[in-house]
């Protein structure tokens, strides 16, 4: 099988955001013959031209990398492991905002769903899942909709499972992350009902998470927050998802249970 070149992945990228090289060399400032060029082979981009392109393509770090190594230049994006000094301050921030968030759930997780750090929170949206679920490496997502984790407690499961999908296929188109792919035919395979993707409410904002704990339905509204401007890998796969009360009754029993 023939190795990528340069000009191979930035066509691919182009594709994938369904632009077309007269519309890319508008955007980047170019011309449309050059960026032809550089697709096929004719013209060798520089450096800066890779990373250029590379913005307005909205590549993901860790491709941009790949690029780059496809036309002969080093990575220009570290990807340093998170208990590492240089990221001292993102643990720090990472921790402060998961326990800032107690006591309701919050988790850290990375591109690939994999969780890395939660707070006390979660204790609850997990109570009676399968151990082997809750081992490291653990995945939320399969934790979330496998039968022997939480999907036996999830009220609206079809519903969930269709918010959980759409996102997760579009995670998947946006990095073009083989993992992610399978992962989204794993996750479909599991029993959950018909997938429900119906047209919200006059008053609908966001798809809950409605979970039965101790005889009692309560109701989540997930927020993920990423980090601002990454400029390594690890930081720009880095997220956390917070889940707060939808309603006052889950208000309630939460902060109840905090005491």
């Amino acid at each position: 099988m023939r190795t990528p070149t340069v000009g191979d992945l930035l066509r691919h990228w182009r594709q994938e955001r369904r632009l077309s090289q007269l519309e890319l060399a508008g955007r980047a400032e170019t011309s449309a013959r050059h960026l032809s060029f550089i697709e096929t082979g004719r013209a060798t981009p520089s450096r800066t031209m890779i990373v250029h392109l590379s913005e307005h393509l909205e590549i993901p770090l860790r491709e941009r990398n790949r690029v780059l190594l496809a036309a002969g230049f080093a990575p220009a994006y570290a990807e340093p492991a998170l208990d590492t000094p240089a990221m001292t301050a993102v643990r720090g921030a990472m921790r402060q905002i998961l326990i800032g968030h107690e006591p309701y759930p919050a988790l850290a997780i990375d591109q690939n769903w994999t969780m890395i750090e939660a707070n006390r929170g979660v204790a609850l949206l997990i109570a009676g899942v399968d151990p082997a679920l809750v081992t490291a490496p653990v995945n939320a997502l399969r934790l979330s909709l496998h039968p022997d984790g939480m999907a036996g407690r999830i009220i609206n499961l079809a519903e969930w499972r269709g918010h959980i999908f759409a996102r997760l296929a579009r995670q998947a188109e946006v990095t073009a992350s083989p993992a992610l792919a399978e992962l989204l035919t794993e996750l479909r395979s599991y029993p959950g009902g018909e997938v429900e993707l119906t047209l919200p409410e006059p008053d609908q904002s966001v798809v809950p998470l409605r979970i039965e704990h101790e005889g009692e339905q309560l109701s989540f509204l997930s927020v993920t927050t990423v980090f601002g401007t990454p400029m390594n890998v690890t930081v720009a796969e880095l997220a956390i998802e917070s889940f707060f009360p939808a309603d006052e009754d889950t208000m309630k029993r939460l902060t109840a249970n905090a005491r």
